[in-house]
Order: C-alpha cells, then sequence, then structure tokens
C-alpha cells in the first residue's frame, strides 16, 4: 500500500523551516575558518562579518521558533508587527496549542541563544581578544536580543506576540518574572565575556540556561 502524499502545506513548512536554519547551519564553517586563520581583518570585512553574525544570529533565533512549530503541526505563519513603531515581523502559530508546546516555542529563539553562546565562550572562552568579526556578531546579536525582549518584558509592553509574553502566559508566571529567566543567561555570558577566567560566572550562566528550560515542566 502506497504511503499518502504529503500535503502541500506540510512541504511548505518544512521548507520554510529549512530556508530559516540553513543560514545557521553554515555558520559552524565560518567560524572554525575565522578561528584557524587569525590573520588581520580589513575594517570592511570586519564590519561585513560582524553584520554577517547579527543576520545568522536572528535567522538562528526565528528558524528556532519555526522548527518547533513543525514538530508542532502549530501552522507557522508570519506576521507584520511594529514595537512602538519600529517595523519588524513575527513568527505564529494556533493559539490552541498545549501550554508546553507554547512555551517550548515561545523559547526556543532564547534557548538557540543561549546554546550558542555556551558553545562560543566555551569553546572559545577567550573571544574578546580574536580577530572573529563574524562569531562576535552571533554573541553580539544573542545577547543584545535578549536584553531588549527583557526591557519588553519588565515594561510588559510591544506586540501581544513577543515571545517573553507567550512564555508567561504558558508558564502561569509574571511576565517580569520571565524577563529576569530571559536577561540572567545574557547578563552572564557577558560577564564571562569580558571575564574568560572567571568560573563562577561559568556555572552561574549553565544553571540558569538549564532552568529557563525546565520551567517547561510547569
Amino acid at each position: 500500500m502506497a504511503e499518502p502524499v504529503q500535503s502541500n502545506s506540510q512541504r511548505i513548512r518544512l521548507l520554510l523551516c529549512l530556508v530559516m536554519v540553513a543560514p545557521y547551519l553554515s555558520a559552524g564553517e565560518v567560524l572554525a575558518r575565522q578561528e584557524a586563520s587569525p590573520r588581520p581583518v580589513n575594517r570592511t570585512a570586519a564590519v561585513g562579518g560582524f553584520v554577517g553574525g547579527i543576520v545568522v544570529g536572528l535567522a538562528a533565533h526565528e528558524g528556532a521558533h519555526l522548527l518547533f512549530d513543525v514538530v508542532f503541526d502549530a501552522d507557522p505563519g508570519v506576521k507584520p508587527v511594529d514595537f512602538h513603531g519600529i517595523p519588524f515581523f513575527a513568527i505564529t502559530h494556533r493559539s490552541d496549542v498545549s501550554p508546553r508546546q507554547e512555551y517550548t516555542i515561545s523559547s526556543a529563539g532564547f534557548w538557540m541563544q543561549q546554546a550558542t553562546n555556551e558553545w562560543l565562550l566555551t569553546a572559545r572562552p577567550r573571544l574578546r581578544f580574536e580577530q572573529a568579526p563574524f562569531a562576535k556578531g552571533v554573541f553580539a546579536f544573542n545577547v543584545g536580543a535578549s536584553a531588549a525582549y527583557s526591557v519588553a518584558a519588565f515594561a510588559q509592553t510591544g506586540p501581544p506576540e513577543r515571545d517573553t509574553r507567550g512564555m508567561a502566559a504558558s508558564s502561569r508566571l509574571d511576565e517580569r518574572w520571565i524577563g529576569a529567566v530571559v536577561l540572567a543567561p545574557a547578563v552572564l555570558d557577558t560577564w564571562r565575556y569580558f571575564n574568560p577566567d572567571s568560573r563562577w560566572a561559568v556555572w552561574a550562566s549553565r544553571a540558569a540556561k538549564v532552568g529557563s528550560v525546565l520551567l517547561v515542566l510547569r
């Protein structure tokens, strides 16, 4: 008996997921190449590499949301939003997913950021002193995005599709607490970046990241 043909909507979702995640999958090669070639980088290449890292960080964040949308068959889509007049977009999904699925989908972007930073700071603890604009761009996006989302969570402002609001509603926590959960790893990773020999920050950062994931059990 022939297997059922996959629907067009499923194919579109899977293709969209691959498109979002693909830039990040190639980032490892770029990071390795930079580490293996400590030659001086000219200013134009450095700026281009840094901006490229930011773009890949954004793609990874959104791709992580999309990945779990596909895993949970949550009918992902794209919706234009704005933050006090600044236009952006949001990856949306069905409103009838379970609380744990909602928390996972909403948290996925932060989990990707935290995992990437952990990888970078563990493999290259002295990243600050390297000529690695691409890696630094990824790191800067990860820290900056978490800080921006945390400010929105503390103020409880921004589009209703914001990640911290979804995390708060699904975990039954005040959004300001979620802001702290998102901000803590970013602050600790920033401390690690400037103080690579600080062992307490390494373990505090890892504990904060694990704690963010464990909230899915609430």
